[in-house]
């Protein structure tokens, strides 16, 4: 019986752990500005449905999505999305390339554009190994079920102990936010094990 328990509950976890995709800073510690080869910096990068590009800039910047002839020519006029926030946060929610251009006169065609082909998010592979897995953010709590066996007297019978992960996110050579629920979610397997074959 606690052997079906078990399997039930690590089939539960697998199938609601949630996938997290990697926050990209475009140009790394350079941020967005002037002077940042952008082709090079994305060249090397594989974007998935999931991921997340962090714009980092000065008030003499912004950050446009526009479509591919904007893109080619430089033109902010038609653009699909300005942002002028100076930290924009923008999540790849779907295949194909995207279009980025600082709207600013002459600092597109001075090299401040950047296209991002983004693939489909597999849940077999993630876009790049994980140098350190983490989780989200601190305050994102794992737990464990609770079990118990029948017992005679109620009052001594001990609940097992929670077990709950945290770990911070890290940054990789890349520019990439590392983050993942592998951790948390093989804690978790391996505590629920523990205690179904305690009991």
């Amino acid at each position: 019986m606690a052997s079906v328990v078990a399997l039930l509950v690590i089939a539960t976890a697998l199938v609601a752990a949630p996938v997290y995709g990697k926050d990209y800073v475009v140009g790394d510690s350079q941020g967005w500005t002037s002077g940042v080869d952008y082709t090079t910096w994305a060249k090397d990068k594989t974007f998935v449905v999931g991921d997340t590009l962090t714009f980092q800039y000065g008030s003499f910047h912004n950050v446009d999505e526009v479509g591919q002839s904007d893109y080619s020519s430089c033109s902010s006029s038609n653009s699909i999305q300005s942002y002028s926030d100076q930290n924009t946060k923008i999540t790849l929610s779907k295949a194909g390339t995207r279009y980025f251009i600082c709207g600013s006169t002459g600092h597109c065609s001075a090299g401040m554009k950047l296209a991002v082909p983004v693939s489909a998010a597999s849940s077999a592979t993630p876009s790049t190994p994980a140098a350190t897995p983490a989780t989200p953010s601190d305050d994102t709590p794992s737990t464990t079920p609770k079990t118990s066996t029948p017992s005679d007297n109620p009052a001594t019978e001990a609940a097992p102990p929670k077990a709950t992960t945290t770990s911070k996110s890290t940054t990789n050579e890349n520019g990439a936010m590392e983050s993942g629920p592998i951790k948390g979610l093989l804690v978790g397997v391996l505590a629920t094990l523990g205690l179904a074959f305690m009991g």
